[in-house]
């Protein structure tokens, strides 16, 4: 099988609808982000970290594959059955937050992202996120998004702000 196909060499790609787009479209940057952002978490699990930690971020990385073929299915939905972002999800992360939240001083200055490799690596995982989600929203605007994608990539930013904490810790 060769990975290349060249359909892409003019600048235009494939939903997975079919429908050719421009690799500028609204929806190619937000599921190009999304994917950024699990490959980032992909090299922030390779560094030493206790393993709950380790397997939620895994599970995000599953939630992020989904939500990138959500965004890359255009209002011709052709029936496929894609996996959606689901309540339990965003519940996941917030019981996750409010766990290590417990364990962490309180919050009384700006934090300045740094102090080591790790938790530098964590700030640039939230950031992306942050990126990801004001694309989606973007996107939002003129299409129909599902808003549990929304929900998610904010609680997920949440997420990495405390887990950059945490590491600090």
């Amino acid at each position: 099988m060769k990975i290349y196909t060249k359909s892409g060499d003019k600048g235009k790609t494939s939903l997975l609808s079919g429908n050719r787009v421009s690799k500028n479209h609204a929806r190619i940057e937000a599921y190009g982000s999304v994917d950024e952002l699990s490959s980032f978490i992909g090299y922030l699990r390779a560094y030493k970290m206790d393993e709950n930690s380790k397997a939620v971020l895994f599970e995000v990385q599953k939630v992020l594959f989904s939500m990138a073929s959500l965004l890359a299915l255009d209002e011709n939905k052709w029936n496929l059955k894609l996996d959606n972002i689901k309540i339990s999800d965003i519940k996941l992360l917030e019981q996750e937050i409010d766990a290590m939240n417990e364990n962490l001083p309180k919050l009384t200055k700006f934090i300045i992202p740094g102090g080591s490799k790790i938790i530098g690596l964590t700030h640039v995982c939230r950031t992306v996120c942050r990126r990801c989600e004001r694309l989606v929203v973007g996107l939002q605007e003129n299409e129909e998004i599902d808003n549990n994608i929304v929900q998610y990539l904010n609680r997920l930013s949440d997420y990495f702000f405390v887990l950059a904490r945490k590491f600090d810790k």
